[in-house]
């Protein structure tokens, strides 16, 4: 599984619509609205690479209101329950 995290520019009085109708499309797992430079974060997570390019380009920033995208691919995904559960491994005794 590829993931990728979007940062995404929006026009700021549509910011809800516009996350609404992203955490719509297939392959977006979560939407998060935050502070700073970009209005939204979206988590896209793809079984080929060429799937990205339908995601980003092909859906995400066609939705009106979608001013631009800056896209960071991650080569690994780390989580809390990922490590919980390789740290548990043969640790019972």
């Amino acid at each position: 599984m590829i993931s990728a995290i979007v940062l995404i520019k929006t026009s700021v009085d549509r910011i809800p619509e516009i996350a609404e109708r992203i955490a719509a499309l297939e392959n977006v797992t979560e939407v998060f609205s935050v502070t700073g430079t970009y209005d939204l974060i979206a988590m896209v997570r793809v079984r080929r690479h060429d799937e990205l390019a339908e995601v980003i380009p092909g859906r995400i920033s066609k939705i009106p209101g979608v001013e631009g995208t800056d896209t960071h691919v991650a080569f690994r995904t780390y989580s809390q329950h990922d490590l919980e559960a390789a740290f548990a491994i043969g640790l019972d005794n």
